[in-house]
């Protein structure tokens, strides 16, 4: 297996988890009566799961380096609870798969500006016609997806 392949197995698996972590922290917020709790479950979870990698891959040493890493970088641990979040919250009255089609829009959107102006210390990759392209053939079928409602 190829690296590009097994990584692009590694984002497939990733990226099927995405509706099933919104279908089922979305039923498990229902059943607490509160999205914030499921949220609070869903990262001790995670916390205890990325602790045990941790672990097991760099050491619990590398925390000391994370003082020193610049402070927007921590934005991300605000962008994944807004997700879980809003997810959990949207998905029991919008439909997860409504959900999750908006939230592949604005991934693709957002990945799209990243690549293209190198944001966050990405590599560049430029905005094609066919890659926009692409971002509109998406949006169109979000459209399509919502007039089947």
């Amino acid at each position: 297996m190829t690296p590009t392949t097994f990584y692009a197995s590694i984002m497939l698996a990733a990226g099927i988890g995405i509706p099933v972590l919104a279908a089922l922290n979305a039923r498990l917020g229902q059943h607490l009566g509160s999205p914030a709790a499921a949220g609070f479950i869903l990262f001790i979870v995670a916390l205890s799961a990325t602790t045990l990698v941790m672990i097991l891959t760099a050491g619990p040493s590398v925390l000391k380096l994370a003082p020193s890493a610049p402070k927007h970088l921590f934005m991300a641990g605000l962008l994944v609870a807004f997700y879980l979040l809003s997810i959990t919250w949207i998905a029991p009255k919008f439909g997860v798969g409504n959900a999750v089609f908006f939230v592949l829009l604005g991934q693709m959107i957002s990945a799209a500006a990243i690549d293209h102006w190198g944001l966050f210390g990405a590599q560049i990759s430029p905005l094609t016609f066919t890659r926009a392209l692409g971002v509109a053939t998406m949006a169109a079928g979000v459209w399509i997806t919502q007039l089947a409602r």
